[in-house]
């Protein structure tokens, strides 16, 4: 069995309810836009907030505290992945801030921008969709629903995202494509990382670990990447890829479906 348990560190993890009752790490799938849904109805939705005069933010913002502050703001910088953003509001220092820069574009209202979060111009994000604390969209991000953000996390430049969820301090910094995946703890996609997540042929997915072969009929499903594994530019994860642990996968390499376990070099 290749339970949620095996891939990734569920202690302390900031989204681990996702896996609750999971027996089979891709199960989670079905669950990431109704989980997505109920986080942003907890937390309190930003795009209410946001929305005011039309979904493209006119002016960058600061969210604080539940309130939108469009004026008495200075962006002092630093790395949000970090903890390190900081900004100045009302003349007091704060490190629990999320900036929202013009341009961005709010689609619809189910969608929550946590505390130190930042969301770059140009992005565009579709709810349900939770932004998780110290995240980064950048520009040009596209998120299409169903996107769960953990913390610490970056969703890069021309990144394009549905219904997968990134954990705690995952990363796709550059020209990433990420459909119906879960990345673990700490992964990192190099440039141009594809997840693809749709066969040509319609057939099963088959996923073959410790003598038990799992035939997985979902239509679509990308790739489960447990935690710290990494790709490097241009690689391809085919559809119904599971990685273990630490693997790492060479640049240019098409990774076939299946599973790779822990600390697996594919090249």
């Amino acid at each position: 069995m290749i339970a949620p348990s095996d891939l990734f560190d569920l202690q302390g993890l900031t989204h681990a309810a996702l896996f609750t009752g999971v027996d089979l790490a891709w199960d989670a799938l079905d669950r990431i836009k109704e989980f997505c849904a109920a986080a942003v109805a907890e937390a309190g939705p930003s795009g209410p907030l946001l929305r005011q005069g039309g979904d493209v933010v006119g002016r960058t913002v600061v969210l604080h505290q539940g309130r939108v502050h469009r004026d008495g703001f200075e962006l002092l910088g630093g790395d949000p992945t970090k903890g390190l953003m900081r900004v100045r509001l009302q003349g007091r220092e704060v490190s629990d801030a999320a900036v929202v820069h013009a341009g961005a574009v709010i689609f619809d209202d189910a969608v929550h921008i946590a505390p130190g979060a930042v969301v770059e111009p140009g992005a565009l994000i579709k709810g349900p969709s939770f932004i998780g604390p110290g995240s980064e969209v950048r520009q040009g991000a596209y998120l299409r629903g169903g996107c769960l953000v953990g913390r610490g996390c970056v969703v890069g430049h021309t990144t394009e995202m549905k219904n997968a969820a990134m954990l705690d301090g995952a990363k796709a910094g550059h020209f990433a494509y990420l459909g119906d995946s879960i990345l673990g703890r700490e992964v990192n996609l190099g440039a141009g990382t594809k997840l693809a997540n749709l066969k040509m042929v319609p057939s099963p997915h088959r996923v073959k670990a410790g003598g038990v072969t799992y035939q997985i009929t979902r239509r679509k499903f990308g790739a489960i990447m447990g935690d710290r594994t990494e790709t490097g530019c241009n690689s391809v994860l085919n559809p119904g890829v599971v990685l273990g642990p630490c693997c790492m996968v060479a640049p240019c390499v098409s990774v076939p479906g299946g599973y790779h376990p822990s600390r697996a070099i594919i090249r």
